[in-house]
């Protein structure tokens, strides 16, 4: 046998063929057609048969829809869904070489569907968490091969955003976390690296994106359809702030606000307001609900315009709005860099590629100036003397040596 042979049947005896997805739901079934779209025989489980065949038939809507737009024909229709199976035991994931949870948000029961399927996957399989926010190693420490453990973190809707972080634990094995970076690669996703840190890379950095927005609308500076005027007409974002977290749902993005608050040990950048806990509390949800800081209509689309007239004194509010949220977020792209988050090309990428920020924030810093960063940032330092706006020693730094990202 040659040494090519030898190398073609090592590489597809490493090579990801058989994938278990824990949990049926929107983001579960998503990853489930990225894998099955990608070659993979996948396993679909959920205890609750009921989200299963609505998993089936959504997938059946998603495909007739893709074909309807010339992206796929009949016959691509049927090879994706013959690649997925249905089952309700987690059992039936035994054959698997890579499994990935995408259940609730909650350490403990996540430890014990690990600890539950380690006893019926093989020595090697992987077993992956989609968490977007809780730590990884928390999450290996319940299972006997905790090497074995590592985030693999797809953004909603999965068959369509591009990024995918991959979070190895400090006890996941290299061969653990390069064969996952080669399988979502080879699944045509990017690939992000980040730390097992809070919020990883995505949501760590864009937490000023909301928090700032509020913190502007709570000191009366303007309202939330000025805001979202801002950030668009300005800085070309699709949504703005309010628009974003009334998509996200305001239960679900005061959540992750308050839990990477608590996980970085009550940062006060990292702050949640009141504006948003009062609006979660009453049932002010966004879209979901029919109100947030919007109305919608049965279409879940927003009520009246969100125009803003641009006369003069708004455009000169508008930058000022934009500009203050943007330094925040270069800030916190710059410090994720400092403390060795993610390298500068995986920050830049994990925010175009993973909520479509219109260009990189580390691009964008040395743009605009590392220097102008530095003194804006300053400038709200000296007004609030609040921690919340200190400057990152990195972006001081490279101010100080005449230096760029990239």
């Amino acid at each position: 046998m040659s040494k090519d042979q030898k190398s073609n049947i090592s590489n597809q005896k490493s090579k990801i063929l058989h994938v278990g997805i824990i949990g049926s739901g929107t983001m579960g079934s998503g990853i489930a057609q990225v894998a099955a779209t990608a070659g993979c025989q996948v396993k679909l489980y959920d205890t609750n048969q009921a989200a299963l065949d609505k998993a089936k038939a959504a997938l059946e809507k998603i495909l007739n829809r893709l074909i309807e737009k010339g992206r796929i024909d009949a016959d691509e229709k049927v090879r994706i869904q013959s690649n997925i199976s249905y089952v309700d035991s987690l059992k039936d994931l035994a054959d698997s070489n890579l499994t990935i949870e995408a259940i609730i948000e909650n350490l403990d029961i996540k430890k014990k569907v690990f600890s539950e399927l380690e006893t019926y996957v093989s020595d090697d399989c992987i077993i992956a968490s989609n968490t977007s926010s809780l730590s990884i190693a928390s999450i290996a420490a319940s299972l006997e091969k905790p090497e074995r453990c590592i985030g693999i973190h797809f953004f909603n809707p999965a068959p369509l955003m591009k990024l995918v972080e991959v979070i190895p634990a400090i006890q996941t094995s290299q061969e653990v976390l390069q064969k996952s970076i080669d399988t979502i690669s080879n699944w045509k996703k990017v690939v992000a690296v980040a730390k097992d840190t809070p919020g990883f890379i995505v949501n760590r950095v864009a937490r000023p994106f909301y928090g700032e927005a509020l913190r502007i609308y709570e000191e009366g500076i303007a309202d939330f359809a000025t805001i979202d005027w801002s950030l668009k007409a300005i800085g070309g974002f699709r949504m703005g702030p309010f628009e974003l977290m009334d998509f996200i749902g305001n239960d679900v993005n005061y959540t992750v606000t308050e839990t990477v608050f608590t996980a970085f040990y009550f940062d006060p950048r990292y702050k949640p307001a009141f504006t948003q806990k009062r609006f979660s509390e009453a049932g002010y949800l966004g879209r979901k609900s029919g109100k947030g800081y919007y109305d919608y209509d049965e279409n879940g689309k927003i009520m009246g315009s969100l125009d803003v007239t641009s006369s003069a004194v708004e455009k000169s509010l508008a930058e000022s709005i934009f500009n203050r949220i943007l330094v925040m977020l270069i800030n916190e792209a710059a410090d994720a860099l400092f403390l060795n988050i993610a390298s500068t090309e995986d920050i830049d990428n994990a925010m175009t590629k993973g909520v479509n920020y219109p260009k990189g924030l580390l691009s964008w810093a040395d743009e605009i100036g590392i220097d102008n960063c530095v003194t804006a940032l300053d400038r709200l330092y000296d007004e609030y003397h609040e921690d919340r706006y200190r400057c990152s020693p990195l972006l001081r730094k490279m101010n100080r040596e005449h230096k760029t990202f990239f």
